[in-house]
């Protein structure tokens, strides 16, 4: 007769997990463990604590282990998964656009302020994060955004349509023509510094587009090309690096800049000259 074959229990496989992700240098081991048992399991992680003492099948354990491997090569969680939260949205990602920040969401935060029926138009799009949260917190606005890439625009449609949040989105360089009336305009533009590229995390370099990150020597290429670029008196929401803020401030009229939830300069609003 055949023994019986012990099956490990959630628990146990989630803290495995984690110990290989923390020997790997991520950054936050448990967290992503979690998140990827519970996506594993297709349950929330508060599940994990519910159903600690279940077993884990051995089919769900491989996949789990699959999973792992893919983190331990530092290829980032939302990639892992296909998805990111962002304020009230679930939006699909994938290398071809950046994974949103949560400093981001401080963009969005001053789309908020704008009075009903207002133009809004977001370049640099991206995966829609910033444009579709406007769109589903404020649906009086009226929405637009665009990005250089083709391939990140049709990130974006895809979870306009998926959100069904109506956002034209198109492609163009800097800010389309289509644009240039909006009473504000809010960017995440490329801002890392060339030589500051090297340095930074795995999860970036190997994994996120470097054209959306980086752009020229210090990092201010893209916005200085925006501003250039727009009518004189359009209102302007900048993200960027908190180093960066005086530099953001000498080219707009009357610049305000704005703390993420970490206290740091990270949005600038004002008026193009």
């Amino acid at each position: 007769m055949g023994g019986r074959t012990t099956l490990r229990r959630v628990r146990d496989a989630v803290s495995a997990a984690a110990a290989e992700l923390e020997e790997a240098g991520c950054d936050t081991p448990r967290l992503d463990a979690e998140l990827l048992a519970a996506a594993v399991l297709g349950s929330g992680r508060e599940r994990l604590l519910v159903d600690a003492s279940a077993p884990i099948a051995p089919a769900a354990e491989l996949r789990l282990a699959e999973l792992i491997r893919r983190r331990v090569a530092r290829e980032p969680v939302a990639y892992i998964l296909g998805r990111r939260a962002f304020r009230r949205l679930e939006l699909a990602v994938d290398p071809r656009v950046l994974i949103p920040r949560p400093e981001t969401e401080l963009l969005v935060e001053v789309a908020l302020g704008l009075p009903p029926g207002a133009r809004v138009h977001d370049v640099g799009v991206g995966s829609g994060a910033v444009a579709l949260a406007i769109a589903d917190e404020r649906p009086d606005l009226r929405v637009s955004g665009s990005d250089t890439s083709p391939a990140a625009i049709e990130v974006a449609r895809a979870n306009a349509a998926r959100l069904r949040l109506a956002v034209e989105l198109t492609v163009a360089r800097s800010l389309p023509a289509q644009a240039s009336g909006a009473d504000l305009v809010v960017a995440n533009l490329p801002y890392v510094a060339a030589d500051d590229w090297p340095g930074l995390a795995p999860e970036i370099t190997h994994f996120e587009p470097r054209e959306a990150l980086v752009s020229g020597a210090d990092g201010l290429d893209a916005i200085r090309e925006l501003v250039a670029g727009a009518p004189a008196g359009l209102r302007l929401a900048l993200e960027h690096e908190p180093a960066q803020a005086t530099a953001v401030r000498d080219v707009l009229s009357d610049p305000t800049t704005l703390p993420d939830l970490a206290g740091l300069d990270r949005v600038t609003v004002g008026r193009v000259p």
